[in-house]
């Protein structure tokens, strides 16, 4: 098989100006340190991991879910300095000295939030993989400044995607939970 001549090119490496240079994977890294379900953790890791991914893989909290991967699904939503946000468009870097809790961080087995002992009465999951960015919105929609109706806890809702269909479930735990709640008047 004949040799391609492949031409190459007259700019050299030293030509390029630092900022135009491609780093190397290990000779960039950002290091910053969060708080994630109450316990302080330092990382350095590539500038452009996601928080999702820095949650995933490297502090094995894999509750949270990497559904789309572009902030469409909400399988990933977690709170950030108590806002819930879509952890696959956030940078992990950018959560340097932030707050964030996971699923992993708002009830235990024994001790569930009130709002997953309300999915799991409602039937509110299906087969679960969204479960966990519904339940981290629903608990940052408590105290968001949301009406009362089904229709605005819909709307509140609606960057949770549940390919199951359990909308009116998950509805109905939010606001069982809600009606328990306090007044804040």
């Amino acid at each position: 098989m004949p040799q391609r001549h492949i031409p190459q090119s007259k700019t050299t490496h030293a030509d390029t100006p630092n900022k135009m240079r491609r780093a190397k994977a290990d000779d960039s890294t950002a290091t910053f340190t969060f708080t994630v379900n109450g316990s302080s953790h330092t990382l350095s890791l590539d500038p452009r991991t996601t928080l999702l991914d820095a949650l995933r893989e490297h502090l094995h909290l894999t509750g949270t879910k990497k559904g789309c991967d572009h902030g469409q699904c909400g399988a990933c939503t977690v709170h950030v300095n108590g806002r819930r946000v879509n952890s696959c468009l956030c940078f992990a870097a950018a959560c340097d000295g932030d707050t964030i809790t996971t699923i992993e961080g708002i009830g235990e087995v024994e001790a569930l939030h009130p709002l997953q002992a309300a999915f799991v009465e409602c039937d509110g999951y299906q087969c679960g993989y969204c479960t966990a960015g519904q339940l981290m919105s629903a608990v940052a929609l408590l105290d968001e400044p949301i009406g009362p109706s089904d229709s605005d806890v819909r709307e509140a809702m609606s960057g949770n995607l549940c390919r199951c269909g359990a909308y009116q479930n998950i509805v109905s735990a939010i606001q069982s939970v809600r009606a328990t709640k306090p007044s804040s008047k």
